[in-house]
């Protein structure tokens, strides 16, 4: 029998809801699918700050390595510690284990209602490629004479060619995986760009994507600007595909994706090392929103998504097609919606209603 390993570090705010309809979902998948799971929670976080002077042990990293897979709820209170601080937790995963793809899908499920009138689950089915680990969070730069009127800051952006090429290869594999155009083109990599103004680092990075592209002949090329970019996501969101883009654009263009889908409750997302030399971190984007904490009102879609994600990447490929089938189910019904869709459904009732629909015949 497969066994796995899960760190689920709940964090702060919603962090906790959104984890118990995690683990409800994923304990109903292994009894399902009959796999065996090893779950264990850290209580790192703002909390964990105030109680010790940082938001995690020093040994973090070497407690993690040995789980096959970590889901983090969220991460961050601005009442308790500031964001640069908080922050920290997140991006010291995602660097000690080179988790340098972040993975946002970007999809409209049925029944879904969304700010955008043009939008429909056929026109909003995209996938975000962020590199995660360098560019403009690599954190290099400094400060000079603060407080002073010659007060300045710099900060650096780190590109290479390691960097830049295996992230681009990974939204070429997984284009040639969705087949979203058919079979010759079988997809569509749009590279998010801002060359006309960053004149090294990402005349860089379209260099990478032009020697990267040669390599698939089979997919499509497209290139924007990201300002341009994010009004055409808007206009005509059925014309991407994947996107591949730098750690701060690919932070941005993901938060108006989320909205194209229906709002951050829907929105997930995977800290992956495709090598699977460390593990990979699953994650709802929403944030740890502390004015809604310990009324159990939130969304955990997002978090159940993960978990899809997760399922994936393990390898338990049926289950993960389960859980979209799942809330394909849900969703569309629309018997149950939390706050955000309309409704007046618990965190806890969404989460039942998608365990409902896995174990349905």
């Amino acid at each position: 029998m497969q066994s796995y390993q899960i760190a689920f570090i709940p964090g702060d705010g919603v962090g906790t809801e959104v984890s118990d309809e995690a683990i409800k979902i994923l304990n109903t998948l292994a009894d399902k699918y009959g796999f065996q799971l090893r779950i264990e929670t850290f209580g790192w976080g703002c909390d964990y700050y105030l109680q010790h002077g940082r938001m995690m042990p020093d040994d973090m990293l070497e407690k993690l390595r040995a789980f096959d897979a970590i889901f983090l709820g969220c991460i961050g209170d601005v009442n308790k510690v500031p964001d640069h601080i908080s922050l920290t937790l997140l991006l010291t995963i995602r660097k000690g284990f080179d988790q340098y793809v972040n993975l946002r899908p970007i999809k409209l499920y049925p029944g879904v209602d969304t700010a955008l009138k043009n939008a429909s689950p056929s026109t909003v089915d995209m996938a975000v490629i962020r590199e995660n680990t360098e560019g403009e969070y690599s954190g290099t730069g400094g400060f000079y004479k603060l407080g002073t009127p010659d007060g300045a800051a710099i900060q650096t952006a780190i590109f290479t060619q390691k960097g830049c090429e295996r992230v681009m290869r990974y939204a070429f594999e997984l284009a040639r995986k969705r087949k979203k155009l058919g079979d010759s083109p079988a997809g569509m990599v749009t590279n998010c760009t801002k060359s006309n103004a960053l004149n090294y680092s990402m005349v860089f990075w379209d260099k990478v994507f032009d020697q990267v592209a040669q390599d698939y002949p089979d997919i499509k090329t497209d290139m924007a600007l990201v300002d341009a970019l994010t009004m055409w996501m808007v206009k005509n969101p059925e014309f991407f595909d994947v996107i591949v883009a730098s750690n701060l654009f690919g932070d941005i263009i993901t938060d108006l994706g989320a909205m194209l889908q229906g709002g951050m409750g829907f929105a997930a997302g995977a800290n992956i090392n495709p090598e699977k030399r460390y593990p990979s971190m699953f994650e709802p984007i929403h944030g740890s929103a502390p004015k809604y904490a310990g009324k159990g009102i939130v969304n955990p879609v997002a978090a159940i998504e993960s978990i899809r994600m997760m399922t994936e990447h393990l390898g338990e490929t049926k289950a993960g097609k389960d859980i979209e089938a799942a809330l394909n189910q849900v969703l569309q019904t629309g018997d149950v919606k939390t706050r955000d869709m309309g409704g007046k459904h618990s965190t806890a009732e969404m989460g039942d209603a998608v365990k409902k629909a896995l174990l349905s015949p």
